[in-house]
């Protein structure tokens, strides 16, 4: 039997794994945000990893959704798409 991998490498900007590092994320084309991190056992056996290590789930009613200020672009159908228009310090 093959001796399993004790470590994992998280893309820290959009969760891609890989059993390996890779300088580009193949899923996000993010450079350099590879991390790694240690693999544990469950008691049936399935190994998972914890990139997030303080995360906690939040009921939908604790969210609270804001209206920011909106800068059109200009294309009426891009701003519906973006929700209105760009969100000043948002990166689309």
């Amino acid at each position: 039997m093959a001796k399993s991998k004790a470590n994992v490498f998280f893309c820290t900007q959009c969760g891609f794994e890989s059993s390996k590092w890779l300088g580009q994320c193949p899923g996000c084309k993010e450079w350099n945000s590879f991390v790694e991190e240690p693999v544990k056992a469950t008691k049936s056996g399935v190994k998972i990893a914890r990139l997030l290590k303080d995360s906690v789930p939040v009921s939908l009613k604790e969210v609270s959704a804001t209206d920011e200020e909106r800068i059109s672009t200009g294309f009426s159908e891009f701003d519906r798409v973006l929700g209105g228009g760009i969100v000043q310090g948002a990166l689309i």
